[in-house]
């Protein structure tokens, strides 16, 4: 059998596969580069099972109807908008996905809160160009954190901001004030919730209607001292709208970790943006995660080489 593992960007799945059994039984590759087009499916080609890691490279109708030899996919996660399950359907592919434990997430969410309340970044590269200290921060203490989104993740960020002795104040489409006050935590109507919050950090499920939930509208509502994190997914929120947000400073800052297009260009006008704290989706990418991800995809291969597909997508 035939297997790859894709877009391990962190050299993270060697160690995994190398002390597993299919390692010696089976044909394993492992590609630490990101292709796109006609060398993807040139690489591809031959696979007859292969590990992705979710969302990193998009398996299309068109992808998944080039690779003739492909029985199966396996995922990192129970849920890959990039995967078409129809297509796959279509092809009697087997999808079968791993444990995702999220927490990882929810604390990059904070950590990005915390590295904009203190100015760490223009801190940082002032230090490093033999300067010193550079403007004042502001306290989290006191501080008002809209949590857009009071899901698994979303609580979980709410209970962070509670430790730093913030106010927390959540608003989705679908929330309600009791199901927030289950989860000790402030409803506030969209206006409300947008005009109140100093900090704001997206936790939401990707769907046609979220997609530009953030936008123009929801910035011009904001504070001029308030900043918004993104480690949920890129088009949530309008980016020609964020960029203008933070050139005309209506709001103070940005921190994003997902992208339209991933790897982001190297020109891609995000990297020039003023107060904009870029980190390159690493939400759940922690050693721990891995571990989980390479152990459950593994086990679901060990599965599908069995006849017995475990954890299935289709």
């Amino acid at each position: 059998m035939k297997i790859a593992f894709i877009d391990d960007w962190t050299a993270s799945a060697a160690e995994h596969v190398k002390a597993h059994q299919l390692a010696a039984s089976h044909d394993i590759q492992i590609f630490t580069d990101h292709l796109k087009g006609p060398a993807l499916i040139e690489r591809l080609m031959p696979f007859d099972i292969i590990c992705i890691m979710r969302e990193r490279t998009l398996f299309d109708a068109g992808l998944i109807g080039s690779l003739p030899n492909l029985r199966a996919l396996v995922t990192n996660g129970m849920n890959n908008a990039a995967i078409d399950l129809a297509a796959c359907r279509a092809h009697n592919i087997i999808v079968s996905g791993s444990v995702s434990p999220g927490h990882a997430t929810a604390e990059l969410a904070m950590t990005l809160i915390g590295a904009m309340a203190r100015n760490i970044v223009p801190n940082h590269m002032g230090m490093l160009n033999g300067g010193w200290q550079s403007g004042a921060g502001r306290d989290l203490r006191g501080a008002t954190l809209g949590v857009l989104g009071l899901g698994r993740l979303g609580a979980a960020l709410a209970q962070f901001g509670k430790a730093y002795g913030m106010n927390i104040v959540a608003w989705s489409q679908n929330l309600t004030q009791e199901a927030a006050a289950e989860k000790d935590v402030t409803y506030l109507p969209k206006e409300d919730f947008f005009a109140q919050a100093d900090f704001i950090s997206i936790h939401l499920k990707l769907s046609p209607r979220v997609t530009g939930l953030v936008g123009a509208q929801e910035f011009s509502l904001m504070k001029p001292t308030a900043s918004i994190v993104n480690t949920s997914r890129a088009p949530i929120i309008d980016e020609d709208a964020l960029i203008n947000a933070l050139i005309n400073g209506e709001i103070a800052g940005a921190a994003i970790d997902v992208y339209g297009t991933e790897p982001l260009p190297a020109e891609h006008p995000l990297r020039k943006v003023p107060n904009l704290l870029l980190s390159p989706h690493i939400g759940y990418v922690t050693n721990e995660t891995m571990a989980v991800f390479y152990r459950d995809s593994l086990a679901c291969l060990d599965a599908i080489i069995k006849g017995e597909p475990i954890r299935l997508l289709t």
